[in-house]
């Protein structure tokens, strides 16, 4: 409680260049705007000098007094100035040893582990940002993690502006009762040009030592900005991950292929996607892209239970995972629509769904709680139950052939006395048309003069966002909006869950009326915010065509391609196959044939049994081997189509067809595999 109060109070007033334990930010926005800036700088040619600053001990050495003067500077109301300084009075340090027991008061130390210790914490470095920020440095700061840039066209220039700079932040340190250590403090020059010279720069008289690599937030940036250190050591960190899978995954027992899949999605994947906002121009450089390679192409055969020898292409298609270089510049782009970045023709004429702005937000003492009652049916006793009174409006939202649509409905003594239809934009979701007919529903109470109105809905989901006290939703802000209004008005408005296609006249009424927006209505948009999910899909689009072209003109992954020529067909069929080892040597060629078995020695001949001028891979036995003939007769018979390479990419499109075909193919590959293996 006394946290939220101080945030709502004095959050606007703290410096912008703050990033740690603030609402709606983050280490990745923080990296995000240092890369943003570093590159703006260097295509100016200018040099630029980073310096990392090392506060030794700094919560254990936060000093109380200062947070005092920072609370008064900063006009924070005085009845949390109160609980501020009460909360810190008569604190101690306990020593218990040896039977003994030593008590000393404490005047310093954000308390570890408490809710209200970051928060002190960036009041107290807060004016050393302010300082700084006056005197013309860049900087930022994560919590005690604070960061310096100075960017000129001379090393001189840098060097005189640096150690202005350190010189006042070891004055604040010692002021503040703060040490920074020069030891430990780091710099490194930045630069396109061939020849400079490296600023000295010191601390307290002594000289800051040069690097050639930063580690800040977790991303470690190099001098040359080639990021080939923070993916190495991503890279290494997943090598260890996948060591343990390894051991659990094997190609015939162990983990399936789908537990595989998502342990790479959620824990191996997040590893190496980490600050993508800031390095993801790396991931165009080859090295980089071998690196990724390779991390992910071990993974991809487990998740695959294909032999070691298949391809990363091959591999990837019957993993259903996406490149990792491509996954990482998808992550990146989306980053860069969430903070409203202009991306070009997609989203040129479109505005994204965003969160409400913190300081938007009510001040916590003003949060009404607003809450919902469930209702299975509105029978006389149901409603004398639970008293319900007055009008009653019900809201749906409906998406039907690619339409948007939402409805409400208004009722009276049994009775509908008003409806209205919304269209909304084709990329809006089923949760916005929900949340716009509630909010309508709610703007239409305000503005009538009824002194109950009852409102239901069938979407439980868009009922717990309105319903939540810290909500960022822009729709269930305004409507939270309204019903305060309401309230302060003496005025009251009851939410009620119904369950959907009850029998409910009203709720029916509402379906009906959400169907037909959707589908009939031709007047404009009431609103055409995309979601973040829209975002995500077309993004997803793009790179599944840049994956396309790739896998299109890479040369390996030949058999893969005679099944699935496009990789979403891939996608969409492997979701509802269960992959297996046989299954997987059909798909890749790399199993139990001869082809496959001379081509690493273990066998004299690649022909088959069956004609000696016959090369025996999988597609042979597949599509016109002797030995599997009544197999494959059977297989054209039931299936209606003759088994050829020319057909495969229909065959497995088609589940029925699909179903039969892979049990042929696995044991065709089984037969051949105990065949070659005497």
């Amino acid at each position: 409680m006394l946290v939220g109060r101080l945030q709502w109070h004095l959050m606007s007033k703290l410096q912008a260049t703050q990033y740690g334990f603030t609402p709606q930010r983050g280490t990745e926005d923080a990296l995000y705007d240092l890369m943003t800036h570093i590159y703006q700088e260097l295509n100016l040619k200018k040099i630029i000098l980073m310096v990392s600053l090392d506060i030794e001990g700094a919560f254990d050495n936060a000093w109380w007094p200062a947070l005092e003067t920072q609370l008064r500077a900063l006009g924070c109301p005085v009845n949390l100035h109160d609980l501020v300084r009460g909360y810190l009075r008569d604190r101690e340090v306990v020593v218990k040893y040896a039977g003994g027991e030593c008590r000393k008061g404490t005047s310093k130390g954000c308390i570890q582990g408490s809710i209200a210790g970051p928060t002190f914490w960036n009041l107290i470095l807060d004016s050393l940002l302010r300082e700084l920020g006056e005197l013309g440095v860049y900087l930022q700061a994560f919590a005690d993690d604070v960061v310096l840039m100075f960017s000129g066209q001379s090393a001189s220039s840098i060097e005189e502006e640096a150690n202005r700079a350190l010189a006042l932040v070891h004055c604040w340190g010692v002021r503040n009762k703060l040490r920074f250590a020069p030891s430990k403090t780091n710099s490194m020059v930045l630069t396109k040009k061939l020849k400079y010279d490296d600023p000295v720069v010191h601390m307290n008289g002594e000289r800051i030592s040069s690097v050639g690599e930063i580690r800040l937030l977790g991303l470690t940036i190099d001098k040359k900005l080639t990021f080939i250190p923070h993916v190495a050591k991503a890279c290494k960190k997943v090598t260890n991950v996948y060591k343990g899978l390894a051991r659990a995954a094997k190609a015939t027992w162990g983990l399936s292929p789908e537990i595989v899949r998502t342990i790479y999605i959620t824990v191996i994947e997040p590893i190496v996607l980490y600050a993508s906002c800031a390095w993801a121009p790396a991931t165009r450089k080859l090295g980089v892209r071998k690196m990724l390679d390779a991390v992910q192409c071990s993974v991809a055969l487990k998740a695959c239970r294909a032999h070691r020898t298949v391809s990363l292409h091959s591999a990837l298609i019957l993993a259903r995972l996406l490149p990792l270089d491509i996954r990482v510049r998808e992550a990146a782009w989306l980053y860069e629509v969430k903070r409203g970045k202009d991306l070009g023709d997609t989203f040129l004429d479109r505005e994204l769904e965003r969160p409400v702005y913190f300081g938007d937000l009510p001040h916590p003492a003003h949060v009404l709680e607003i809450g919902y009652e469930s209702v299975e049916d509105l029978d006389p006793q149901t409603m004398n139950r639970l008293a319900v009174v007055g009008p009653r409006i019900f809201t749906d939202g409906s998406r039907i052939e690619g339409k948007v649509g939402a409805a409400l409905t208004e009722w009276r003594d049994g009775k509908e006395t008003w409806y209205s239809t919304l269209r909304l934009d084709p990329f809006c979701t089923v949760l916005q048309a929900e949340m716009v007919a509630l909010q309508r529903a709610i703007r239409r109470v305000k503005n009538s003069k009824d002194a109950l109105v009852n409102i239901f809905s069938d979407s439980r989901s868009s009922l717990e966002v309105l319903a939540g006290p810290k909500t960022y939703h822009p729709l269930a802000h305004e409507a939270r909006r309204d019903i305060s209004k309401i309230v302060a008005e003496g005025r009251a408005v009851r939410l009620f869950w119904v369950r959907a296609h009850a029998g409910i006249a009203g709720n029916e009424r509402a379906d009906e009326l959400a169907r037909r927006a959707a589908l009939t209505k031709k007047t404009a948009a009431v609103y055409d915010k995309f979601p973040l999910s829209y975002a995500k899909r077309v993004i997803r689009a793009a790179s599944l065509e840049e994956w396309q072209e790739r896998y299109a003109e890479g040369g390996t992954g030949e058999i893969t391609k005679c099944f699935f020529p496009r990789v979403e067909q891939a996608y969409r069929v492997f979701r509802k196959t269960e992959m297996t080892s046989h299954l997987a040597q059909t798909l890749t060629g790399h199993g139990g044939f001869l082809q496959y078995l001379h081509r690493f020695k273990l066998k004299d001949s690649p022909y088959c049994a069956c004609d000696p001028a016959k090369i025996q891979d999988v597609l042979h036995v597949l599509e016109e081997c002797p030995m599997f003939l009544r197999e494959r007769v059977a297989l054209e018979t039931e299936i209606g189509v003759i088994v050829g390479r020319g057909e495969f990419p229909t065959i497995v499109e088609d589940d029925h067809k699909r179903a039969k075909f892979f049990n042929y193919c696995c044991k065709v590959v089984e037969r051949c595999s105990k065949l070659n293996r005497n």
